[in-house]
């Protein structure tokens, strides 16, 4: 089944998103090589795809996983998890439909 996580960034988060972002890329990769990731990125600050400075609010992850358990454990041992990215991280089935 499919999971959504859906994360909220700490202020000013974008020094520490720059720091962690090689390992967070590196995971991300992974589930898509497996064929697992649905899609991935972040929410941009401002209305604008390159925020600059002003960074990013958070992001989202939509991806296959065996349970709402291992999708959580997956999102818990994220980089940006680590690095302090992330104020709030949710974890929740996601039923595609469409595009």
């Amino acid at each position: 089944m499919y999971y959504a996580i859906i994360t909220e960034d700490v202020e000013n988060s974008l020094p520490l998103r720059k720091t962690a972002r090689p390992a967070h890329l590196e995971r991300l990769e992974a589930l898509r090589d497996e064929g697992r990731l649905l899609v991935a990125g972040p929410h941009p600050a401002l209305d604008t795809p390159d925020p600059g400075e002003a960074g990013f609010t958070g992001s989202l992850v939509i991806a296959e996983f065996d349970s709402l358990a291992a999708a959580s454990e997956w999102a818990d041992a994220d980089p940006y998890v680590a690095a302090g990215v992330y104020r709030a991280v949710t974890v929740k089935p996601f039923k595609p439909v469409l595009p």
